[in-house]
Formats: structure tokens, C-alpha cells, sequence
């Protein structure tokens, strides 16, 4: 899809909410940040980055009042890579989401298309780095080593964020804090390659403006999976004392005998216009891949990082975080030289600036 035919749909768009009773909103977010990454025994890289605070992006989304009321709309949203203006995905325009809904204020919203999955839903909302940058938990997540991701999807693209081909009902507001979802998604003859799973997942919670608590449990399979399910759950919840707000989340990604187990605990600490960031992110695995023992290839991050509130859409942010490595695990902060040993450590810092529209 051409510059020229994506600005010809776009306008067409705000031209037909324009003229109807549907709102069209055009949205996104620029992000980009200056990159020094540090491998232990590998050297460094300096790299300019997209998307360190929030991930770069533009969206189209429309909602139309249907009476009595009922709803429908859609939501589209494209990956950006604002260091080199190119799509974040090479095969996917829409690879964040692609949707269209009808919704009911005492029903609740019945969503297909593209979405997030609901396990990724409940473990990046207790993130205090909302799963992006050198401080991320997405750091974690990984298909390179050994591992329950690997095992279930090889390189081919997974279900661990972000599923195609979904349904999915999303419960409404108005139930006295309760909340979550239920998402089935169809393979539809296709493979793992072509990133398409059968999946069922499963998200509830309870939420106050004082604290939450939610759990979240994510089961696909695909034509790698002979030896068994690919499934992913999620439980967290945080609290907000004021002065900080604290969050902790367990996640655990299992495939056969191999188990991939995450703690990550948050806090963020209000200061005038900013706010303070801290986490602590520890991954563990065990098991067997095949014949190949995995335990003891664990890691732990520490990350810390302040974001200065220009205005309601603009800020400035740095970000600070290390990486330590045990037995054969070489997890990296992304953007450093490769070819880092097992139990080294990666470092990684960032300085940037991220504006809404």
C-alpha cells in the first residue's frame, strides 16, 4: 500500500464522518529517544529509537450512535519506526489493531478483528514502562533462548501480545468495578508462519480508583504446537497510596515441559508536573525443550526513569536499566552489539521525547 492510496483512504474517512453522524478522530503518538546501550565484554551502541515511552503510531477510529443506547465503530492502528519513517511492520498496515464493534452501555462490546490478547492486556498494565523501551518487561518476553515461546512458535510470530482473526467480548463499565473480557480466535487452516493460532482467552478483574486486582488466562495452539498448548496467564494487581502507586504481576508462559516464569513489581512516584518510574523484573526458567535442560538460564532487570510532563500531550523522559544474566541466559536491553556471552550483563540507557495527537 502506497503514500498516496493511505492519504486517499484517510481522507476519505474524515470525509465520510464529516458528513454523517459518525465521529472519525484521526489519532497517534511520536516518540523517538537517543539510545546508549552497553553489553558486558561486546562494547556499546549509541542508535536513535522510536517508541522508549509509548510506541509510536497512527490511528483511525470512528463511533456511531446507533439509538437506545447502542454503538458501532472501529478502531485501526499502524506501527511506526519515527527514526527511519518506515512502518514498524513489514507485512501487517494495521499490525497494532484492526476492528469493528457494536457495543451496548449495559451489554458490553462485542470486538473482531486484530487485538491485544488478554493475558498481554493484564501483565502490561502493572508495566510502570508500559512494556516499551530499555526499562520494558517486553525485554523478557523473547523467542531467542530456549523456552516455552520458542518451543510453541519458533521465530514465527506469537500470541504472547497481540492476536488475529479474534472475537472477543469486552464487559462494560457500569458493573460496579467488575471488568475483563473473553477472546476466541480461529486459525483458520493457516500456520504458525503465517501468524495464525487458535486461541481462547480469559480476563476478569476488580478495579476502585484506590486499587485492583485482576487475572487473566490465554491458551493457542498452531501447527508447531504437536507436543501441546502454547498457554500464557497473568495475575497482578496495585494499589495507590498517594504519594506512590505499586503494582506487582506474576505471568507464566508454558509448552510442554518447558515453563518461563515472570515477577515484575512497579512503583510510580508523583513529582509536580513528573513522575518517577521504578521496576523490578525477574524471569526464571525450567524444564526441558526437547532433550535440552533450561534451568538456571534466569535474569533479573532493574530499571529506573523520570518523565517530565511538558503539557497534557507532550513530554520529555530518560530511563536507566540493567540486565544480569545466570547460567547460559543471554537477555539483552535491545539496540546493543550482539553476541553477548551467558550470564553477561547488558546496560542501557535513554533520553527522548514523546508527543500525542
Amino acid at each position: 500500500m502506497n503514500t498516496p492510496r493511505i492519504a486517499s483512504l484517510l481522507g476519505l474517512a474524515l470525509l465520510a464522518g464529516a458528513a454523517s453522524a459518525q465521529e472519525v478522530t484521526l489519532f497517534g503518538i511520536a516518540d523517538a529517544a537517543f539510545r546508549h546501550v552497553d553489553n558486558q565484554g561486546r562494547g556499546s551502541v549509541n542508535s536513535v529509537v522510536s517508541g522508549s515511552n509509548s510506541t509510536s503510531r497512527l490511528g483511525l477510529r470512528g463511533r456511531e450512535d446507533l439509538g437506545g443506547g447502542l454503538w458501532a465503530g472501529f478502531h485501526l492502528e499502524h506501527g511506526l519506526l519515527l527514526d527511519t519513517g518506515t512502518p514498524a511492520s513489514a507485512t501487517q498496515f494495521w499490525d497494532r489493531r484492526s476492528t469493528v464493534s457494536v457495543g451496548d452501555a449495559r451489554w458490553g462490546e462485542i470486538r473482531i478483528g486484530r487485538d491485544f490478547v488478554p493475558s498481554y492486556t493484564n501483565w502490561s498494565r502493572y508495566d510502570p514502562f508500559s512494556y516499551v523501551g530499555v526499562g520494558g518487561a517486553n525485554n523478557f518476553v523473547s523467542a531467542t533462548p530456549a523456552g516455552p515461546i520458542r518451543s510453541a512458535f519458533g521465530t514465527s510470530p506469537n500470541t504472547t501480545v497481540r492476536s488475529s482473526n479474534s472475537v472477543q467480548w469486552v464487559m462494560p463499565s457500569g458493573w460496579g468495578g467488575l471488568e475483563g473480557e473473553v477472546m476466541w480466535a480461529a486459525r483458520e487452516g493457516g500456520t504458525a508462519a503465517n501468524g495464525q493460532h487458535d486461541l481462547r482467552g480469559l480476563r476478569v478483574g476488580y478495579a476502585t480508583k484506590a486499587w485492583g486486582v485482576s487475572a487473566a488466562s490465554t491458551r493457542s495452539t498452531n501447527d508447531l504446537t504437536t507436543t501441546g498448548a502454547f498457554n500464557d496467564s497473568a495475575v497482578g494487581g496495585n494499589v495507590d497510596l498517594g504519594v506512590v502507586r505499586l503494582s506487582a504481576v506474576l505471568r507464566r508462559f508454558s509448552q510442554n515441559a518447558a515453563r518461563q516464569n515472570h515477577l515484575l513489581v512497579g512503583a510510580r512516584v508523583p513529582m509536580g508536573v513528573g513522575e518517577i518510574k521504578l521496576s523490578y523484573h525477574r524471569v526464571d526458567l525450567s524444564g526441558r525443550v526437547g532433550t535440552t535442560a533450561i534451568d538456571g538460564n534466569d535474569a533479573r532487570q532493574l530499571a529506573l526513569g523520570y518523565v517530565y510532563n511538558l503539557s497534557k500531550r507532550s513530554a520529555l523522559y530518560a530511563t536507566l536499566s540493567r540486565i544480569d544474566n545466570s547460567g547460559g541466559a543471554t537477555f539483552v536491553v535491545p539496540g546493543g552489539p550482539t553476541g553477548l556471552a551467558g550470564g553477561a550483563s547488558s546496560t542501557g540507557t535513554e533520553f527522548g521525547v514523546r508527543h500525542n495527537f
